[in-house]
């Protein structure tokens, strides 16, 4: 719901104003969450600087994954983004150790067939916007590989605040670079100045702040606590809710080919993931 929304609206936000004004709603809660659980002395983080590498990973991969969807229709993005269980079995293989059975390879073969069904470049339409989804599918594994190895012994809130403080700083950063930029460069996504907010803008920043506290809280917890196959199992509905959110709303409805692109995904994934 909240990727859908960030998409209906990219037209009038910039990606940056929406990082910071949602987790500048949704920190408050994290901190009174915190406080509330630790009498009003929090937990000190047992791995600040490994904390902060995930929180930047994850920043990236929500910056990726966000400038894509203005040019690509939902469950594309969605079927391409999920490549991420194949990236996380690779990762695994080569930072943690963990060995690749036969079925493992299996699963990235049949997962890339599938990104390249959805997305099919070509000589003459390839574009930039098409890597996006898997350059932040990329990421989110590595941050998964930190989570379940670096970060385990982590607050899932020190965690959660972590990313969205990263939010907001990469946020601001990024709004004061683009102040400096000649006024003809900003537009787009990527590069427009702040729009004026109105009860309805608000209304929508709210419901995404409630999306992001649920998502980095349950991520957090679910990847330091339970198997990564339960965990697949369920976060592979995310590519039926994106497909139904973009019918819903958009319109969208994939061809044949990107639907059979999306099934080969959704198998390879469950096929990696499952012991």
């Amino acid at each position: 719901m909240g990727d859908a929304l960030i998409k209906l609206t990219s037209d009038g936000f910039a990606i940056w104003q929406i990082f910071v004004l949602r987790s500048l709603i949704a920190l408050p809660a994290l901190l009174a969450i915190l406080l509330a659980r630790g009498r009003g002395r929090p937990r000190a983080q047992a791995a600040p600087a490994w904390t902060a590498l995930r929180s930047l990973m994850l920043v990236g991969m929500w910056v990726s994954y966000y400038a894509a969807l203005p040019h690509l229709a939902l469950s594309a993005a969605a079927a391409a983004y999920y490549t991420a269980p194949i990236f996380i079995t690779l990762f695994a293989a080569a930072v943690v150790g963990d060995r690749i059975s036969a079925r493992g390879w299996i699963a990235v073969a049949l997962g890339f067939a599938g990104a390249a069904l959805i997305l099919r470049p070509a000589p003459g339409d390839f574009n930039l916007h098409a890597l996006l989804p898997l350059v932040s599918a990329m990421l989110y594994a590595g941050a998964m590989i930190l989570t379940r190895t670096r970060c385990r012994g982590e607050d899932p809130i020190l965690l959660s605040l972590a990313l969205n403080l990263g939010f907001v700083l990469v946020g601001l950063v990024a709004t004061a670079g683009i102040a400096l930029l000649p006024e003809a460069a900003r537009q787009g996504f990527l590069l427009a100045p702040w729009s004026a907010m109105g009860a309805r803008e608000w209304g929508a920043m709210a419901l995404l702040a409630v999306a992001i506290l649920i998502g980095s809280l349950g991520a957090a917890f679910a990847y330091q606590n339970a198997p990564p196959a339960v965990i697949g199992a369920f976060d592979f509905t995310y590519v039926g809710f994106a497909a139904l959110w973009g019918l819903a709303v958009f319109a969208e409805t994939p061809d044949r080919v990107a639907a059979l692109g999306m099934a080969l995904i959704v198998g390879a994934g469950l096929l990696s993931l499952r012991r």
